[in-house]
């Protein structure tokens, strides 16, 4: 295993402001899709589940592009980035690779824009869906989403094959190098879609050592989802059905690769089916992460997987720092838009974006 703790940040701000970092090529389009999965209902049983999905791409368009923002656009919280919204694919190549995105517990595909812009830009088709009953992008939380984490994987999945099958997209993708890029509870995610299967059992007795992290609690974006789904796991049909399924490997044999940033539940999953796992993981977390701790996390991971490489970005760099960029407002009102004042969450996103850059050009 090629496992590696590599204290780098300040070098990368160094080759940021030398312009050493990987050069746009292109502007970025952007579009969204409605995808569903009619073989699973949504969590209300009335329809099929939700993928709402938004996509990045490199495009030749000549308009310009457009802030896109999180909140109201008079006063918004978050600030993801310019896109040129449903242009054309750049027709500089005949296909590019794919990188599908899982956001964190409680986020939006959008939250990740800056990963998906980043690579975009660079000659990438990148997609973002948003997890059903887990996604602010919803009208509200559901326990579901929160605790029934393999339902994500089947997400990433069916997104494939949605992309693919898109008349629009699939012809631009090169279908040979597909990779995934997950953050925090999207990070486990990624770990199943590469062959990781879950261990409740593994990770309740994680929870039950004097190890425990803040992982094994109620999560601050919904903080009753726990005791909700007491009460769904007894006669809920849907979550019944779900719970069958949870010791299930979620291989998705098209990903070819992984990038994981500030990943969770690094507890939760079975040793053999980590050592198991052929593919390319790259790993990337803050020193200063106290949500998923790089201890109980991201370095289980790494230590458990044959081939990984993690870097530890050091300092004050924390777990919210890889959510988009806030405004002032969101400074204001959000304790997740509040890094150090030594971390510059821009820069660390540049960072990161050029790390994952790196991996995926070379395992891709």
């Amino acid at each position: 295993m090629n496992f590696r703790k590599r204290a780098c940040l300040l070098f990368l701000i160094l080759l940021l402001a030398a312009g050493v970092f990987g050069q746009a090529v292109s502007k970025v389009g952007m579009m969204s899709r409605a995808f569903v999965d009619e073989q699973r209902k949504n969590w209300s049983g009335t329809a099929a589940r939700p993928l709402a999905t938004t996509i990045w791409y490199p495009t030749d368009a000549a308009e310009n592009e457009e802030n896109v923002v999180i909140g109201n656009p008079a006063d918004p919280v978050f600030i993801c980035g310019p896109a040129v919204k449903n242009a054309d694919i750049s027709s500089k190549h005949k296909r590019y690779p794919l990188v599908v995105v899982s956001h964190g517990t409680g986020g939006s595909g959008l939250m990740m824009m800056w990963l998906g812009r980043y690579l975009a830009a660079r000659g990438y088709i990148v997609a973002a869906v948003n997890h059903h009953g887990n996604t602010g992008a919803e009208e509200k939380y559901l326990a579901q989403g929160f605790v029934l984490w393999w339902e994500r994987a089947q997400d990433l999945r069916v997104v494939i094959d949605r992309l693919l099958a898109d008349p629009k997209i699939g012809p631009r993708i090169d279908a040979k190098k597909i990779g995934a890029a997950g953050f925090s509870l999207g990070g486990a995610t990624v770990t199943a879609v590469a062959g990781g299967i879950f261990d409740l059992d593994a990770f309740d007795k994680f929870c039950a050592s004097p190890e425990a992290d803040a992982t094994c609690g109620a999560q601050p974006e919904f903080p009753n989802a726990l005791k909700d789904f007491e009460e769904l796991r007894k006669k809920d049909a849907i979550v019944i059905d779900s719970l069958k399924r949870m010791n299930d490997s979620y291989r998705d044999p098209r990903v070819k690769a992984v990038f994981a940033i500030a990943p969770a539940l690094g507890t939760a999953f079975t040793p053999e089916s980590l050592k198991a796992i052929k593919i390319p993981f790259r790993l990337v977390v803050g020193e200063d992460d106290q949500t998923a701790p790089a201890k109980t996390n991201a370095q289980k991971l790494a230590a458990a997987l044959k081939k990984s490489e993690l870097t530890i970005l050091p300092g004050k760099v924390a777990h919210y720092t890889f959510l988009a960029d806030c405004t002032p407002l969101g400074q204001k009102v959000l304790p997740i838009c509040r890094d150090d004042r030594s971390v510059d969450r821009e820069t660390v996103h540049q960072t990161v974006g050029q790390l994952a850059f790196d991996f995926f050009g070379k395992n891709l």
